[in-house]
């Protein structure tokens, strides 16, 4: 009965009931209660007359959660239906609004009681601002700064007025308005702040009530990132500021708005002003903080006192951004500058941590960046090139040399504080024992990736330097001065992290020394964690150093004896490092290891290979396969086919005598296959052949072949057992360890199949050999099977068949289809959720077929075609990125081929509405924002089309003969489709966006910023994070980076680089 009253709008509504309501939704009452207010307040909030309501209930309620409510209802309304309200309703709510804050904040009293209320009414007014202002509402800069000069608490709320619309517009409007709208604004804002501004010091030089000061100063600090910057340096602002930095109740607030006026930068032209403003401020810093009390003021201060600190670091490091080279003129205040930065950078506190070594970074970045220059100028002059300037390169020695001191402690933050690398899987845990890593910590990734690079600048500035702390550090941890698990970890990972950036010479000499001195502290270093971290320190320093193991010989054989060891070493952690160490060290010296070096009898190979059972004794399977990759490595760069062959038939030697085992024992009875034991040994045995078919490829071939048709029986097989242990018992027998482990063979088979051909680059043979004996017990078995037991991974195996050998495919795509197409789909459109896997694979083998066998869907009759079509419309429906994205790169093709086909007409006139209403949908999907790219190549594709089809996409008999082309209906129905999803937007604005696509068809980068605009002119994207729809240009800065990385030596680290060495 109350819902009901609530539910009646057609008079004004019962405020104390919806009161009660309100308060029974936050209440402590029965979640039967709660849901029923829920479902009320939804509806409620649904409601279009809803609105009408908002001044009634804000008259009448006492309730602030209720009055939050109203606004929200409010704010709803001003942000989608603005523009289609009647002027004098617009009118209303703007002057309503201004009224009660008026009313409110003119009070003391009720300003502070109520002013959680007055600051969601401030929001409210700057919604309406943002579409009134300045067009229809010219005079409001005028009309605030009349309102303030009436009562200070006016003037307070005044202030904080300013500042959400300075936020709103500069901070928070990409997404949020179009374009032009933001342009107007922010040129309205500059135009009027000459206002803003007199009242601004007009409060702080007149002023003494501590929070109007303290609003008038947050208001400054939002808007001095944007003001014409006359009025900071051409009036008394910047010295009104530097006389209440010493004042601590104002300290904080005035330390931000000065790090915004050094984080402006406009040429030379107030550069004295800049020098004179950082000269203060360092006097005066100096009696507020001395130098060397940072950390202890830190770690025994206030919450004020921390955050002050916090915003030292930021003005710090915004003033030297921006301004660094002026200040080298009082080189005294600069170097003081400095020190508090690095004494603030060993502070314990990884947020502000992350803002220093952010600006260390660029700092050492354009210093290398100019020593860079020197060293060419150099080069220049020793070729006598007429143009190099002498002055520059002493100027730019100088400069180098100015800062060699904070260079040299910054070396020492770095090597002290350095994160911990990916490749380490041995850590400290919180009650101080040494464990293996569980959980990668993405931060501390991120923090290593930018130390690294730190490192590699400061390395390349002082080579001596950076080596000669190295050393120093690792000589106090071998006589025990300063060892601690902390200190050997961080110096290692520092030394890992320069690997590259040395010339060979020095390297060779540094590393010698390095790894010595880690063997020898592994040896004389007493406890199992104390050796398990040395252990791990020794393996990371060996894998980041390639180009050093490839040119000594017998280093990189003690490194993999030593691995070796490891190997057997039990404590968690160690043997997975020791084999994923020895794998990455194999990849970059493979060559080394086939080849029969001085001193030795036979190939290093040779001897791993006769000593392998006992290499491997003590490893888990899953290092085994690691370590049966890592030899496979090596027997590819093997060249003569001989020894090759020879070696992996060594190599093979355990795991084929167990095959032949189990074969034989099943030739004579097939039910030991069933036994688990049995079957988690033929899963080993087909994983351990993944492994090394992964490495070698191609010569893979011999061993395949061995295997590969007593492999297809097993699977046949174990399909079969498995199709009838769920008939028998039901969808839970799936479940059952029997059931996942049969699976798991099947699965590990695919996989190795998938493997195989995929890596096999030069033998096209082999498709016509491998794939007609896999038809039946693969693809028969797919199709005949029971959907819970039809493994996913034949889709990949056939996509990657037709991938990997394109048309001549084309004669099996039928066969592929009737076996996989309809029984799929029945498994993966019942819903989003069941078959994941399938749904992904599903879509990348349909993918494959439109690439390289597109004749087959021409071939399709029009039911299947629709089927195609519909299953792909699917797939760009579904909210799994990878699925979706792999819908719509299917639907591009198939487009673009249809196009050139000769059927286009037939085509587009079947799909091209039902495509381009699709699209549409999922274009103004938040759900669907990362496809924003593809989605806009599709429409792009569409618009350009229309124009080239010679029969109509109308509907003849349906439609009236009005149109005289396919463009003048697509944009018909185009504006239709839209109106009808966007009542919010007018007829006008819909038709304007509809010709903007025509006129930009050929124009990609216009076409896709008229559709970013639309979306948010439609308030489907506003409010939200849209990183998504700029993804693409965020791609190709992030390949500028690359290739500017790789010019750098050490930058990018060995490991990462396909180098040609690696085969040396």
């Amino acid at each position: 009965m109350a819902a009901e009253k609530l539910r009646d709008l057609s008079r004004p509504i019962d405020v104390p009931l919806l009161d009660a309501t309100v308060a029974a939704f936050y209440g402590t009452g029965s979640s039967e209660e709660r849901h029923a207010a829920d479902q009320i307040l939804r509806e409620l909030q649904n409601n279009p007359d809803m609105w009408l309501q908002v001044v009634h209930i804000l008259q009448n309620s006492q309730n602030l959660n209720t009055k939050f409510f109203a606004l929200q209802v409010l704010e709803n309304v001003i942000k989608y239906k603005w523009n289609i309200l009647p002027v004098e309703q617009r009118d209303g709510i703007k002057n309503y609004i201004s009224d009660v804050i008026v009313q409110l904040s003119g009070n003391e009293v009720s300003f502070r009681q109520e002013r959680l209320y007055v600051n969601k009414l401030n929001i409210i007014l700057v919604q309406v601002l943002k579409r009134e202002w300045p067009a229809r509402w010219t005079t409001f800069i005028p009309d605030l700064i009349a309102a303030a000069a009436t009562s200070p608490t006016i003037c307070e709320n005044c202030m904080a007025i300013l500042k959400l619309l300075s936020e709103e517009i500069f901070d928070f409007s990409r997404g949020e308005m179009t374009q032009q709208k933001i342009k107007e604004l922010k040129g309205s804002l500059n135009s009027e702040f000459r206002l803003i501004h007199e009242l601004c010091l007009q409060v702080l030089s007149g002023s003494q009530r501590p929070e109007l000061i303290c609003a008038t100063l947050a208001t400054l600090h939002a808007f001095l990132s944007w003001i014409p910057i006359g009025f900071i340096f051409e009036s008394q602002l910047l010295e009104t500021l530097l006389k209440f930095f010493p004042i601590a109740a104002y300290r904080n607030l005035t330390l931000q708005c000065l790090t915004e006026v050094a984080a402006l930068h406009f040429g030379d032209f107030y550069d004295t002003q800049y020098v004179q403003m950082y000269t203060v401020f360092m006097l005066q810093l100096k009696v507020i903080l001395p130098s060397g009390t940072i950390s202890d003021g830190y770690g025994n201060g206030s919450n004020e006192e921390q955050a002050f600190i916090q915003n030292l670091a930021l003005f710090l490091t915004s003033f030297f951004k921006n301004h660094i080279r002026i200040l080298e003129s009082t080189l005294d205040a600069l170097l003081l500058g400095l020190d508090y930065l690095i004494e603030i950078s060993f502070v314990d506190d990884t947020e502000m941590f992350k803002v220093c070594l952010d600006y260390w970074n660029l700092f050492v970045l354009e210093l290398f960046e100019t020593y860079n220059q020197v060293e060419r100028l150099l080069g220049l002059q020793a070729q006598r090139i007429p143009g190099t300037d002498d002055g520059t390169l002493i100027a730019v020695q100088r400069r180098r040399q100015l800062y060699a001191g904070p260079l040299s402690k910054l070396r020492t933050l770095m090597i002290c504080r350095m994160a911990k690398p990916e490749e380490v899987l041995i850590v400290e845990d919180e009650n101080g024992n040494i464990v293996r890593e569980t959980l990668k910590d993405n931060d501390v990734l991120v923090q290593y990736k930018i130390m690294r690079e730190t490192l590699i600048y400061l390395s390349h500035l002082d080579h001596e330097d950076t080596e000669q702390q190295m050393l120093k550090k690792l000589s106090k941890q071998l006589n025990g001065e300063d060892w601690s698990w902390n200190n050997l970890n961080t110096l290692c990972w520092a030394i890992g992290s320069i690997s590259g950036s040395m010339v060979e010479e020095q390297e060779n000499r540094f590393l010698v020394l390095v790894i010595r001195d880690l063997l020898n502290l592994c040896e004389i270093t007493k406890g199992k964690d104390n050796k398990a971290v040395i252990a791990s320190n020794i393996m990371y320093v060996v894998g980041q150093y390639p180009r050093f193991l490839r040119a000594h010989w017998k280093f990189l054989k003690t490194v993999v004896n030593k691995l070796f060891e490891f190997m057997h070493e039990i404590h968690p952690g160690v043997q997975d490092m020791a084999c994923d160490t020895f794998l990455k060290i194999v990849q970059k010296c493979k060559r080394k290891f086939v080849t029969l070096q001085v001193g030795e009898s036979e190939p290093f190979v040779s001897v791993l290979l006769s000593n392998l059972p006992t290499t491997i004794a003590d490893l888990e399977p899953h290092q085994i396969h690691t370590f049966y990759e890592s030899v496979g490595q090596m027997i590819q760069a093997e060249s003569d086919n001989t020894k090759r062959e020879e070696y992996l038939k060594r190599l093979m030697s355990l795991p084929n005598q167990k095959w032949a085992e189990i074969i034989g024992e099943a030739g004579r009875s097939a039910d030991i296959l069933k036994n688990q034991d049995v079957i988690r040994s033929v899963l080993n045995i087909l994983q351990t052949n993944t492994s090394v078919a992964c490495s070698l490829g191609p010569y893979f071939f011999p061993q395949i072949s061995v295997i590969f048709l007593d492999m297809l029986t097993v699977y046949r097989m174990y399909s079969e057992l498995v199709s009838n242990t769920i008939c028998e018992g039901g969808p839970f027998a799936s479940k059952t360890s029997f059931v996942k482990l049969l699976r798991s063979v099947k699965r590990e088979t695919l996989k190795l199949i998938e493997t195989f051909l995929d890596k096999a680059e030069d033998l096209p043979h082999l498709g016509k050999q491998f794939v007609p004996p896999m038809m039946d017990p693969v693809l028969g078995d797919y199709a005949r099977n029971v959907p819970d037991a039809r493994e996913s991974e034949v889709l990949s195996l056939f996509a990657t068949i037709i991938n990997k050998y394109k048309g001549e495919m084309l004669e099996e795509v039928p066969r592929i289809f009737e076996a996989v197409f309809q029984c799929t789909l029945e498994m993966i459109t019942k819903n989003f959720e069941d078959y994941p896997e399938h749904r992904l694979k599903f879509f990348s083998l349909l993918r494959a077929i439109g690439t390289h066998c597109f004749q087959a869907f021409i071939q399709l009759s029009s039911q299947q075609l629709k089927l195609v079509m519909d299953s792909i419309s699917w797939a760009f429906r579904h909210t799994e990125r990878n699925i979706a994205e792999t819908g719509l790169s299917l639907l591009l093709e198939i487009l673009k081929n249809f196009e050139a086909s000769g059927f286009q007409n037939q085509f587009y006139k079947t799909y091209f509405l039902n495509i381009e209403q699709e699209i549409f949908a999922v274009l103004t999907d938040t759900f669907h924002k990362p496809g924003f790219k593809l989605h806009v190549s599709v429409l792009q594709h569409l618009f350009y089309v229309v124009d080239g089809l010679t029969e109509p996409l109308w509907d003849a008999t349906m439609v009236p003969s009005q149109y005289t082309n396919n463009a003048m209906f697509v944009r018909d129905y185009t504006i239709k489709l839209l109106s009808s999803s966007f009542p919010n937007m007018t007829p006008v604005e819909v038709a304007k966006f509809v010709d903007g696509l025509f006129n930009s068809k050929t124009d990609a980068p216009n076409f896709k910023n008229h559709i970013r605009d639309f979306l948010v002119q439609s308030k489907e994207f506003s409010a939200q994070d849209n990183k998504d729809l700029y993804a693409e240009e965020a791609a190709v800065q992030r390949e500028k980076e690359r290739q500017r990385m790789l010019s750098i030596p050490g930058l990018i680290a060995p490991n990462e680089l396909q180098d040609e060495m690696s085969d040396l």
